[in-house]
């Protein structure tokens, strides 16, 4: 039997040799000083070889013990060459299966159902907070604390709400890879239970028609863009969400020199489902009281024939920002007070309750078909042109009480006013 010493001070030769050790064991020298450990076996009658590795990484001793190991593969009928061929396989294809090639799969698998919006949401999420810390691991090694170390950069940023959903994604992933048997078990779901919570609740809105005018009659004499006081405006008078405002092209109005102005928003717009969004019939129609009539024109006169209404001035070809207006209300010194998606909760909690004051019953549903809420099973020709009439009726109500004492559209192209 071989020792360590006699491995040790075994010299290269002209031609290549053996060491014998015992029960097929053998160190494998070349001439030019190579050691390598090699077992002799037969398996089927075939006389074959399975190598261990070099000495001394591999010393004496651990090389005795993969030979026991292997003989006793032999013993249970297993060809231990042959096994050690799939067990490597298999450490390179769970290599292979890291978390972005398994996030990648499941995003195309989803991606038919989301609107092109929501994908790319979706994959710059993935790209710019997951990836660079999570992509190159193998996913069935990741930890809980690996998860949460990604979450918590989203959370320091102060954005709660997003570390919820970057989690919930996060765990999708992993729900994909259990399916497939690449994975047991989801690291994020814990997760969830180390985040702060989430301010419920509906964005920060003002519920009283002086308060209301109080917001755009500050935001609107601070310098700034004009087209970005238009747009306020606009957002206000037709409690339409921001983005289809930034959106808007002066080609979606209609009629604004006639008897029913309104404005025509393509359903690809609309915040629905995919299969929606390419749908014609989705469209949504809001009725324009004058004053919003006036707005618009102004907008339009300012943009000179630009196909976007509310141009960026930085990027002629893209709307203001999504962040513009609400830097603005920020400015005005309405942070948490109000923002600009919660002038839809200010139309509805204001109409709502003259209605209830009123007693007029039948126009809550129509205050909700204007703020785009279609009840489930209505017909997507009802929601286009549902209660028109009222409709208007209700639109120009609320712009006589919310712009009461503003200044005309056309005075916001001239710069801040003090009062």
């Amino acid at each position: 039997m071989l020792t360590a010493t006699a491995c040790k001070n075994a010299k290269p030769a002209e031609r290549p040799y053996k060491l014998s050790d015992a029960h097929g064991l053998f160190l494998y020298v070349t001439a030019k000083g190579f050691k390598g450990w090699r077992l002799k076996y037969r398996f089927g009658g075939k006389e074959k070889l399975l190598t261990f590795g070099t000495f001394p990484e591999v010393s004496l001793i651990e090389a005795r013990e993969l030979r026991d190991a292997a003989l006793r593969q032999l013993r249970g009928g297993t060809d231990p060459a042959i096994d050690k061929k799939q067990r490597a396989a298999a450490r390179v294809t769970q290599a292979d299966l890291t978390f972005k090639a398994i996030a990648d799969d499941w995003i195309a698998s989803q991606e038919p159902t989301w609107s092109p919006r929501y994908a790319r949401l979706v994959l710059y999420r993935f790209t710019h907070d997951v990836y660079p810390k999570l992509g190159s691991l193998p996913i069935d090694t990741i930890t809980t604390p690996q998860v949460l170390a990604v979450l918590r950069v989203i959370e320091s940023r102060g954005a709660i709400e997003t570390a919820h959903r970057v989690r919930q994604r996060i765990s999708e992933v992993f729900a994909r890879a259990i399916a497939s048997g690449v994975a047991t078990s989801d690291p994020a779901a814990i997760a969830a239970r180390a985040l702060s919570p989430v301010k419920r609740g509906r964005f920060p809105a003002v519920v009283s028609v002086e308060a209301a005018r109080a917001i755009l009659r500050k935001v609107e004499q601070q310098p700034g863009y004009p087209l970005t006081k238009l747009a306020s405006r606009l957002l206000a008078l037709t409690a339409v969400r921001s983005g289809v405002v930034r959106w808007a092209e002066a080609s979606e109005f209609e009629d604004l020199d006639g008897a029913s102005p309104i404005w025509r928003i393509p359903a690809a717009k609309m915040k629905l489902l995919k299969e929606r969004k390419e749908d014609a019939a989705f469209e949504f129609i809001v009725t324009l009281s004058r004053q919003a009539v006036e707005t618009v024109k102004v907008a339009i006169e300012f943009s000179r024939g630009a196909p976007l209404i509310f141009r960026s001035i930085r990027h002629p070809r893209k709307p203001i920002s999504d962040n513009t207006i609400g830097k603005a209300y920020r400015d005005a010194g309405f942070s948490g007070v109000h923002v600009p998606h919660g002038w839809r909760t200010t139309y509805s909690t204001i109409m709502n309750e003259l209605a209830q004051v009123e007693n007029r019953v039948g126009d809550r549903a129509i205050i909700d078909l204007t703020l785009a809420h279609i009840p489930a099973g209505v017909e997507a020709a009802y929601n286009r042109s549902g209660y028109m009439p009222r409709r208007r009726e209700l639109a120009q109500e609320w712009a006589d009480m919310l712009v009461q004492d503003l200044v005309p559209p056309a005075e916001l192209l001239k710069g801040p006013r003090h009062s």
